[in-house]
């Protein structure tokens, strides 16, 4: 059990379970593929950070880009990039690949692409590579209080 499923099972979330045949690099191209659903409703967990080193989980459709610019206008920093690796798994206490917004290791803000509350369904990681759990945008907005932004971009 990851530490994902038991912040979900404490919140009472009824989701469903999603595990798939996981590919190095592949994102949520492999993950929509395997579970035979749109791309644009697999939710990817990135851990960025602003100019001063401060952590955050950003949540985004599979299928857009995070604008880092737009990101960091919204929430008055001056930049935004990805973490290392190594350093989103410290911060997240997962795995690249395998990071859950459920659990993390460390509290984080957490900043949603607003049209994913438009969703009827999404997927999102459980807390392993291979393993996407299924909910309603609302129960993911319940358990996590985000902050809802628009720096969604296409590829």
């Amino acid at each position: 059990m990851t530490n994902a499923i038991r912040v979900l099972r404490e919140h009472r979330v009824a989701w469903t379970d999603h595990p798939y045949a996981y590919e190095e690099r592949g994102g949520t191209a492999v993950s929509a593929r395997e579970l035979r659903v749109d791309e644009h409703a697999c939710i990817k967990t990135l851990i960025m950070e602003d100019d001063a080193k401060r952590p955050m989980v950003v949540l985004m459709h599979g299928d857009r880009e995070v604008s880092t610019k737009n990101l960091a206008r919204a929430i008055g920093v001056k930049s935004v990039q990805p973490c290392a690796p190594d350093v989103a798994d410290r911060h997240s206490g997962y795995q690249v690949g395998g990071t859950s917004p459920f659990g993390t290791r460390r509290a984080m803000p957490i900043y949603v692409q607003r049209t994913i509350a438009d969703l009827r369904y999404l997927y999102v990681n459980g807390g392993r590579r291979g393993y996407l759990v299924g909910m309603p945008p609302a129960e993911l907005i319940r358990v996590l209080r985000p902050i809802l932004v628009d720096i969604a971009t296409a590829f």
